[in-house]
């Protein structure tokens, strides 16, 4: 039996923050004290407080300027974005709890990492590269499709593939109603009533590969994620996981990898932001010009230690 859920998407969907604050529960996740689901049941049995204050359902919006406590104690300042490779192995449900009570990547994860999110998903019977970040902001940055990321799977399936229909893929493809965009499919070999065909796709709908493959009669037997984006499966082994270094996060990211936390919630920091705020009203008057800043974005295909050399990226 298969997970439900999206192979390769985000299972935590948010609200972009607006110009009147953000969800509390939200804040109190991104700091990295739990879920942002635990963090609405600590606010639902009034263990946290609001500038001092209680919080009660409806929960309401805060800004920087806000200070959230939880069981009396401030919430910790976000530590700097991390990003680790996980070699995700066959029967791992990609969620923090199962309400089927089947094992989960996080609970088999080694010791030692903080709490971390996945980056998109890999179903139940899928197994390969699953990228983990103590950062939901830099997660939902990975998974944009403005990233125009591919993700390549290596994909073993049942029956002789057709050359010409395989090929047709690139155009799309329409299976029970569902449109799906480009997907590159090539025969790397066939082994008697089976084969393997590497696939690459940007886009990562439910269940692609595995619908797209049962339309064209070839049901998959095994789906492994090779890469996401520039970053490599590699020889990391099952059940493995290691840090991608900083220094590659910045040349895939930029300064997105490495900048300060956008909300604080110390006096220290409230502080200093209205003396920012005022510098630039003051700066406004005399007729000082705002500039516009273009995040870099990095265009080497540098791999994580261990990592393949390949340079071509997929998803499901």
């Amino acid at each position: 039996m298969t997970d439900p859920k999206n192979e390769d998407q985000t299972g935590d969907a948010t609200t972009a923050p607006g110009s009147e604050g953000e969800r509390i529960a939200k804040v109190i996740a991104r700091a990295g004290l739990c879920s942002r689901r635990d963090a609405e049941k600590l606010i639902e049995s009034g263990r946290v407080t609001l500038n001092g204050r209680q919080v009660t359902p409806p929960a309401p919006l805060v800004t920087s300027g806000d200070t959230i406590a939880v069981d009396g104690k401030p919430l910790p300042d976000k530590e700097p974005p991390r990003l680790w490779r996980y070699h995700k192995p066959s029967g791992l449900v990609t969620s923090h709890k199962d309400p089927q009570g089947r094992p989960t990547v996080f609970d088999r994860l080694p010791g030692g990492l903080p709490r971390v999110i996945s980056v998109g998903r890999l179903d139940l019977n899928s197994e390969g590269l699953l990228l983990l970040t103590n950062d939901g902001d830099l997660a939902r940055e990975l998974e944009l499709p403005a990233q125009g990321w591919l993700r390549r799977y290596r994909v073993r399936i049942h029956g002789r593939p057709d050359p010409v229909k395989l090929a047709a893929l690139e155009n799309g493809v329409t299976v029970e109603g569902v449109n799906y965009g480009s997907i590159k499919a090539v025969l790397e070999r066939q082994t008697g009533a089976n084969a393997w065909i590497s696939v690459s796709l940007r886009e990562g709908k439910n269940r692609e590969i595995r619908r797209v493959m049962d339309y064209l009669g070839m049901p998959v037997s095994r789906l492994l994620r090779v890469s996401y984006g520039p970053f490599q499966l590699g020889q990391l082994e099952p059940g493995a996981v290691e840090e991608i270094p900083g220094k590659i996060l910045r040349e895939q990211l930029g300064n997105s990898a490495h900048t300060p936390p956008k909300r604080q919630h110390t006096k220290a920091a409230r502080e200093l932001e209205a003396k920012r705020a005022s510098n630039r009203r003051d700066a406004t008057k005399a007729g000082g010009k705002g500039r516009g800043m273009v995040r870099p974005k990095g265009r080497g295909m540098a791999s994580p230690k261990g990592a393949s050399s390949g340079k071509t990226r997929t998803s499901d």
